[in-house]
């Protein structure tokens, strides 16, 4: 990405603004509304201020409907925010047309949905090469990358195999191999575990774990506390306004409040 646009600012321990903090998303000022169906306005997001340095992972939580979803899919460009400002990788890019921000999610992006969102007809194979392709890596590159992810993923032999063949588990798995193929600064992960049993859910949460481990970047919106602790920090939203955000290991990030994790996740409804 060109990095010529405004650079994100960055709180410092103080509260104010550090040019030295490393952020992978910033924003402010969020607001997007959404209609009923019977046209009533409903704001999902409600003025968030939020920033996600290198290699946190962040678990957004809160009730049904408190406005978790939406801010993830801000954050990806899958909705345009109706005010407010973001920046990936010190770029600004909620003015982004939807095909230039096509382009970026190819590049920078990875997002891994509650339904795996996995081409039926396609093979496992071609499912996790075709957005390497797409960003405009050679077969050969895709191919070598594909064939890393699943080994690292377990899913070694399924690579002729098409999603309906797949147990649920192994259909995130390959959801997350397709996300992280581009070796994605960010990686939103929205409910990943929504649809899994419990033990689908612990290998979703082991995996993404270990790269966070690695040094990837994750946002992850969940309902379910136990899901939010597998993150080293929780960002509460309740009527699309955030509020709590505490590190799992102690302390509140500063601005927030001081409810603590024990706060953010009674809001789990």
């Amino acid at each position: 990405m060109s990095r010529k646009a405004r650079e994100a600012p960055a709180a410092d321990d103080a509260g104010g603004i550090s040019a030295a903090a490393d952020l992978v998303v910033s924003a402010e000022g969020l607001v997007k509304t959404h209609r009923t169906e019977s046209g009533t306005p409903v704001k999902a997001v409600q003025g968030v201020d939020l920033q996600i340095e290198r290699g946190e992972f962040v678990a957004i939580t809160g009730p049904s409907g408190a406005g978790k979803s939406t801010l993830l899919h801000l954050l990806g460009g899958l909705h345009k925010p109706d005010s407010g400002r973001i920046w990936l990788e010190g770029e600004r890019v909620d003015t982004y047309s939807e095909a230039r921000w096509a382009v970026l999610r190819r590049r920078h992006v990875g997002i891994v949905f509650q339904f795996f969102n996995l081409i039926s007809h396609l093979t496992v194979a071609d499912n996790v090469e075709l957005p390497a392709l797409l960003a405009g890596s050679s077969p050969r590159q895709a191919r070598a990358r594909r064939a890393e992810l699943l080994a690292d993923l377990g899913l070694e032999g399924k690579d002729n195999s098409t999603p309906g063949e797949l147990s649920g588990g192994e259909q995130q798995r390959v959801a997350l191999a397709r996300a992280l193929v581009n070796h994605s600064s960010l990686l939103l992960a929205d409910e990943p575990a929504g649809s899994l049993d419990s033990k689908g859910t612990r290998e979703v949460l082991r995996l993404l774990s270990r790269y966070h481990q690695r040094g990837q970047t994750i946002v992850l919106v969940t309902h379910d506390a136990r899901v939010a602790s597998a993150a080293d920090r929780v960002i509460s939203l309740f009527d699309g306004r955030i509020v709590d955000d505490a590190a799992l290991g102690g302390g509140t990030r500063p601005g927030r409040s001081k409810g603590g994790v024990s706060g953010t996740l009674e809001l789990k409804g």
